[in-house]
């Protein structure tokens, strides 16, 4: 299976099982010998450490299901299969089980504890494969867990290879539509829609949100693959190419299979699923509990700004986030009403040069919004955004759309990773007045990306923000 999306699917299962597990056996033991106060396992005494007897079943059972491929993206799903290979696991467990007890000679472990156990430890691996697969494809249908993707060919091969994308929907993957690479091929009837010619791909990939792009042309159109890959990299766009037995490999791709098909994938940005799965924890995690630690903060703020200025206490504003996505980021209000209107005025004032606009002493900023933004405590609110999952704690600065509409070819790369409320351009180029090294500061930051820089980033950030350097 293609690696980004059978990381997470993987931890996911573990973690499943792992939990189930536990319950498992904690909730059999309850049931044969009485319900117990405090930590049930303590009270068995066929063993003479249970806790550690339990640490080793389940991970013993880990390692059996590991060693079954459950863990593993293979060829073909199907939930026979799964009921199949669970209970072949289970098998083995028990045998396993049955030689430790032999082997260290336990023989007044209650076989029927035994009895209720492994069936149920089958039971609940079958089910919670179905039910995770079943909620990721719930949260497709849903709009959720959604990756959009462009599909380069209107050939039989393009339209097999887009059919089999979609037909997994745990995946996450739609398929927006084609671009044709020959005016007369015209043989195939797609069941998505034409979006036009080669030649428009990156109009297409400036005007509609793209996550990836499959290459589904044949290697005689070698320049075209090349050139389209070229534009791919520059937008930060993952490239996949599924294989033809005839066609010679990538050396600078990964290969990989979705249904046994091979698929050549060109990452062009993080592509690490299991460290972005924690970069998103950690952002869950951190927004929700700033979010209560400063409410305090926050609700005093908020009454500033009311008692300040006439207005809303939140100012809400249109940004362009992953790949395009746009977003309404919060922030608490630092201007005047009308102060959209005031800024084409303003606008030959602009001290920035490149496609943003800063002015040190903006008229249409308020008094407590001087204070708030060169404190940076107007940003606070876009935690919330941070938690929805349209920004990270750590990130590219997010663009305004007018910004975006003028972009450079490769400014465009820093799309290709969630905005976020900090990152480089906040604490290296926060007093900067050149456009482009806000972005070359961006572009670092997701070529260089791991959780320690995020760290590193919100550590640099405190004393920034305590400097009082906004503007």
């Amino acid at each position: 299976m293609i690696r980004r999306y059978a990381a997470a699917l993987r931890m996911t299962l573990a973690a499943a099982d792992i939990v189930l597990a536990l319950c498992v056996v904690i909730a059999a033991t309850n049931l044969r010998f009485g319900q117990t106060s405090g930590w049930p396992i303590d009270k068995y005494a066929a063993v003479s450490n249970p806790n550690l007897a339990l640490a080793v079943f389940v991970g013993m059972w880990i390692a059996v299901l590991w060693m079954h491929g459950l863990y593993r993206g293979r060829a073909r799903w199907t939930v026979r299969g799964d009921i199949a290979t669970v209970l072949r696991a289970a098998l083995i467990q028990l045998v396993l089980t049955l030689s430790l007890l032999y082997l260290f000679k336990l023989p007044d472990v209650s076989r029927l504890l035994l009895v209720v156990v492994f069936p149920c430890l089958a039971a609940a691996a079958i089910g919670i494969r179905i039910v995770v697969r079943q909620m990721l494809v719930l949260a497709r249908d849903n709009g959720r867990n959604v990756r959009y993707m462009l599909v380069l060919g209107a050939n039989a091969r393009a339209k097999s290879f887009a059919d089999l994308v979609e037909s997994h929907a745990e995946l996450g993957l739609v398929v927006i539509g084609h671009l044709k690479a020959d005016p007369s091929d015209s043989g195939v009837i797609l069941d998505r829609p034409l979006l036009g010619m080669i030649e428009d791909l990156e109009q297409v990939l400036h005007s509609q949100i793209v996550d990836e792009v499959a290459i589904c042309l044949p290697f005689a159109m070698e320049d075209l693959i090349e050139e389209a890959v070229y534009v791919c990299e520059q937008e930060g766009k993952v490239v996949r190419m599924p294989v033809a037995p005839v066609e010679r490999a990538l050396t600078t791709a990964r290969l990989e299979s979705i249904d046994g098909v091979g698929v050549y994938s060109l990452a062009n940005g993080p592509d690490r699923a299991v460290s972005l799965l924690f970069k998103r924890l950690v952002d869950i995690a951190g927004s929700a509990v700033l979010l209560v630690v400063m409410s305090p903060l926050l609700a005093v703020l908020a009454i500033a700004i009311k008692r300040d200025s006439k207005g809303p206490v939140f100012f809400r504003q249109e940004r362009v986030g992953l790949h395009g996505r746009s977003f309404d980021v919060v922030k608490f209000r630092s201007m005047c009403l009308g102060a959209e209107e005031l800024l084409s005025d303003l606008q030959e004032h602009n001290e920035i040069n490149g496609h943003a606009f800063k002015l040190a002493n903006d008229p249409r900023i308020t008094r407590v919004g001087r204070f708030l933004r060169r404190s940076s405590l107007d940003e606070l609110p876009q935690l919330w955004n941070v938690l929805r999952g349209q920004m990270s704690l750590v990130g590219p600065r997010p663009p305004l759309p007018t910004e975006v509409a003028n972009y450079d070819t490769w400014h465009r790369r820093r799309l290709s990773m969630k905005p976020g409320m900090t990152g480089l351009w906040q604490v290296g180029a926060r007093r900067s007045h050149e456009f482009d090294h806000w972005v070359e500061q961006d572009l670092e930051y997701i070529d260089s990306w791991s959780l320690w820089l995020d760290f590193k980033i919100i550590a640099r950030t405190v004393p920034a923000v305590l400097a009082g350097t906004g503007r």
